[in-house]
């Protein structure tokens, strides 16, 4: 028995060489990849590097290490480009918004524009913290069955401070120019438009409280990584990891997390035709899904809509294992899957600006991103087949180059994004009891 423990411990020694005497990060290195842009990404995933993000176009990659972990990387010889150790020192900028001050931010706004805004309470944290979101529509303490709904989230890691920066600004564009802007007015007036700003809550308050290069949520003082935790995949290729103190820890088991819960029951109950979930950094729009070889059924719909977004950022669209490594447990696939939604990351920033860029990154950034999300506002009302049917479950839209099937939403409405330059009239509709 002795000998049966004593071979498991060194087994575990083993599996986590790494990570044996500290798990902070004491280096950032960015490797030029050059030709080997791929292969580079998949050897720093499989062996638990922390890849802060990339530089796609120039095939140059940042990964975080810890004092054993560097002395395991040097074995590979990857090229190293240069030193990026300000990361881990640099002070976050007072001028960025912290989760109390978001929080109060959206308070500010639902009391100046009660007609148009609603703040939503709609969980906690595993620390007991709630989180909020906000419902912008011209009913909006109406619940309409016409109208599409939407979903922009931010800050699934914590250490991602830009995303609170863009999803705030979605809010306040909406709000300050409805009826000022005519696009804006009728977006509100047309769509249950929701924003939710900061997902990881707890993580963001250990950011601020020193520790700027937390990711993960606060669980057990490891934390799991929150968008590795969704059921859709969950530990399905090598695109996460099951031990505690990695970046891309899954959990325990899928959905372990308070944070998962609640964001999977709200996109249960508003039923969104698209989401963004915002991130930092890489410049890089991704759509489902995030294991190797795996796509999208309405692939035309979903990777045409992504490819048209990274055109208008200038980013670079494709699936996590096209632009980066694979990803299981993600959001995207998790919404995609089971709720039918058109859902994409889109990592902002370019690598030079790393988590917590300078505060004279922030205006541009979240202008920048404007393009994005007004895109997808605009696509709400590009070719669409939509209705009400409560006497079905399922509608059937096809014609000879198109062909999907959708779950209709229990209020009874549906709403099926067509491919560009379509119309609606050229599809055949079924409907299945």
């Amino acid at each position: 028995m002795k000998k049966l423990i004593l071979a498991a411990w060194m087994l575990s020694q083993v599996t986590s060489y790494a990570h044996s005497s500290s798990t902070k990060a004491s280096k950032v290195l960015t490797i030029n990849a050059k030709s080997n842009y791929a292969k580079t990404l998949k050897s720093l995933q499989e062996n638990g590097f922390d890849v802060l993000g990339v530089d796609i176009k120039n095939e140059l990659i940042d990964v975080a290490l810890t004092k054993d972990e560097f002395i395991e990387f040097k074995k590979y010889n990857f090229k190293i480009n240069e030193s990026r150790n300000d990361l881990l020192t640099s002070s976050i900028d007072e001028r960025y918004l912290n989760s109390v001050e978001v929080e109060a931010l959206m308070t500010e706004y639902a009391e100046k524009y009660p007609a148009i805004a609603k703040k939503i309470k709609i969980g906690e944290t595993l620390e007991g913290r709630s989180i909020y979101a906000m419902k912008i529509s011209d009913n909006v303490d109406e619940d309409e069955v016409s109208e599409p709904s939407v979903l922009f989230n931010g800050m699934h890691h914590s250490r991602e401070i830009m995303t609170a920066e863009v999803t705030t600004d979605i809010i306040k564009e909406l709000l300050t120019k409805y009826n000022k802007d005519q696009k804006i007015t009728h977006w509100v007036d047309s769509n249950e438009i929701y924003v939710l700003p900061i997902v990881n809550i707890d993580g963001n308050i250990k950011v601020w409280e020193g520790e700027n290069m937390w990711r993960k949520n606060a669980r057990g003082g490891y934390g799991v990584d929150i968008n590795r935790n969704y059921p859709t995949n969950w530990n399905a290729c090598r695109g996460s990891s099951g031990w505690k103190f990695s970046q891309t820890y899954r959990g325990s088991e899928a959905a372990s997390e308070p944070e998962t819960n609640v964001l999977m029951n709200f996109v249960s109950q508003i039923k969104p035709v698209f989401n963004i979930s915002y991130h930092a950094y890489s410049e890089l729009v991704i759509y489902p899904y995030g294991c190797r070889g795996q796509r999208t059924l309405n692939r035309e719909v979903v990777e045409g809509i992504g490819k048209e977004l990274g055109r208008v950022l200038n980013y670079t669209p494709g699936t996590a294992w096209e632009t980066l490594y694979s990803v299981d447990g993600s959001d995207i696939d998790w919404m995609y899957e089971e709720e039918q939604v058109i859902p994409y990351v889109i990592e902002v920033s370019p690598r030079s600006d790393g988590f917590q860029p300078s505060y004279d990154k922030r205006d541009p950034t979240v202008a920048h991103n404007r393009l994005g999300w007004q895109l997808l506002l605009d696509r709400l009302d590009g070719p669409m087949v939509r209705g009400i049917n409560k006497n079905a479950t399922t509608i059937k839209v096809e014609n000879e180059d198109f062909s999907t099937e959708y779950r209709i939403n229990p209020d009874g409405s549906y709403f099926i994004v067509l491919p560009e330059g379509s119309k609606a009239s050229d599809f055949k509709l079924s409907f299945k009891k």
